[in-house]
């Protein structure tokens, strides 16, 4: 994943992340201790139940059309994730992790 796929906790975290993937690159930071920063400093991304991606949808009030449109998929798969048929993965379910913590203007 590149510096610019990332989305960090905060702005500060953010910088202290980019320092130690730095460290890291010229083998001044083993794989361990990296592994602690991304832990700490990247916004998590767990899985989410076909209920939770209903209610964050309508938490956000909108259509499973515009929500589809936001996170750059068909409007048959969000149904198929609401009704359990499918479970979103990669960076579907990384983009409903930050709508979750953030809301969908982060990602608008």
């Amino acid at each position: 994943m590149s510096k610019t796929d990332q989305t960090y906790k905060s702005s500060i975290l953010a910088a202290v992340h980019e320092t130690a993937s730095d460290l890291h690159e010229v083998q001044l930071m083993d794989k361990q201790t990296m592994r602690q920063f991304d832990a700490l400093c990247l916004t998590p991304v767990a899985r989410l139940s076909a209920e939770e991606i209903r209610e964050l949808r309508q938490r956000e009030h909108v259509s499973q059309a515009v929500f589809a449109h936001y996170l750059n998929v068909t409007v048959s798969l969000v149904s198929q994730w609401e009704r359990g048929e499918k479970s979103p993965s990669g960076a579907s379910l990384k983009l409903l992790s930050l709508v979750k913590h953030k809301g969908l203007e982060v990602i608008a």
